[in-house]
């Protein structure tokens, strides 16, 4: 497939696009990157993207997936929260003339986020965005996710609030487009003051000290899952509000804030 699809880009006139589970993007590396090399459009849209996949087992459920496919120089990885991201996540790959772009989208139900309540999800083109501040503005945490763990730091700031602790949520579908955003927007996302920080995502931690920094911390799946519910494997791996809670209590302390 990833060779028609490189075949139909390059004989242009047409915006390529294929579809399959995220774990099979193992097979689709020699294409992507090169259609990465020779800055072609194609949209590779991989589903199934976490270990909530379930039953199939640890052959069907992606861990290093996504930390391999953020490591191909030029390929855009766009991992939306819910539909309203999705929407705009279309829009960028349909905008990326010269750059190969992969969406990462999930198999389980998630909630479409309130926007009235919560950041535009047209701010999704900065790659990262403060979702949600602390409700004085003054954080003493930042809470980061991709994906279908959006709605789980969503669910966490509650539980934090409720304890007095300022909480700023961040959401941060493509660590690529992220990077391309002046030094002043990066750092109004991450204050460099502000070294408590907790990443949340359902795949390998490689890559995220980046932006949790060295005081910072990550919830996420170094091994491989197992052959049960997605519900209860994501429990069982920490995926849980109260884990969330706990891990961010733990990260407080040791920043002594």
């Amino acid at each position: 497939m990833g060779a028609i699809l490189n075949g139909m880009a390059v004989y242009g006139g047409i915006i390529p696009y294929g579809a399959t589970f995220l774990i099979f993007s193992d097979y689709m590396r020699p294409p992507i990157r090169l259609a990465a090399m020779m800055e072609r459009q194609v949209i590779y849209v991989f589903t199934h993207d976490s270990i909530a996949l379930g039953e199939d087992g640890t052959t069907h459920q992606p861990v290093e997936q996504l930390a391999n496919l953020r490591a191909v120089p030029r390929l855009v990885v766009i991992r939306p929260c819910d539909a309203n991201e999705t929407a705009y996540a279309w829009r960028v790959a349909i905008e990326s003339r010269d750059r190969p772009v992969a969406l990462i989208l999930t198999r389980q139900d998630v909630p479409t986020l309130d926007r009235n309540r919560y950041a535009s999800a047209a701010e999704l083109k900065r790659g990262a965005y403060v979702l949600a501040e602390a409700a004085n503005g003054q954080p003493q945490i930042i809470l980061i996710a991709t994906g279908s763990e959006v709605s789980l730091i969503v669910e966490a700031q509650r539980e934090l609030e409720k304890k007095n602790i300022r909480t700023r949520l961040v959401s941060m579908p493509s660590w690529e487009l992220f990077d391309t955003q002046s030094e002043e927007y990066r750092h109004s996302v991450f204050p460099p003051q502000i070294r408590a920080r907790l990443a949340v995502e359902a795949g390998a931690t490689q890559g995220w000290h980046r932006y949790v920094g060295d005081l910072g911390d990550a919830i996420g799946l170094d091994h491989f899952g197992a052959s049960a519910p997605g519900p209860v494997l994501m429990r069982e791996y920490g995926f849980t509000v109260e884990n969330v809670c706990k891990r961010a209590l733990a990260l407080l302390e040791k920043n002594n804030v």
